[in-house]
């Protein structure tokens, strides 16, 4: 895809570079890219993260959901960064 990449950085973990979408991005996170954390497992994987994260208080972008590569979702860390998090695919 031009508006994305990933790297492997270590066995079983991959950086990936995505940008050019904004139909998530809201007024506080005015951020056109993200981080993307591929995580191993099942689609569970991805909600216990998004459950543990709610609970520390995280700024929820978007919930979990399944998009074509996988269950993902997105939040904000404290600078506005937007950090997607997705299944290894």
């Amino acid at each position: 895809s031009p508006h994305y990449v990933a790297f492997d950085v270590a066995p079983g973990v991959l950086l990936a570079l995505w940008t050019g979408y904004a139909e998530h991005s809201v007024p506080s996170t005015p951020r056109m890219s993200e981080i993307g954390l591929m995580v191993p497992g099942p689609s569970e994987a991805v909600d216990d993260i998004f459950t543990d994260w709610v609970a520390k208080g995280v700024a929820v972008v978007q919930k979990p959901h399944d998009a074509v590569f996988g269950r993902t979702f997105v939040i904000a860390d404290p600078d506005g960064n937007l950090i997607r998090v997705s299944p290894i695919d």
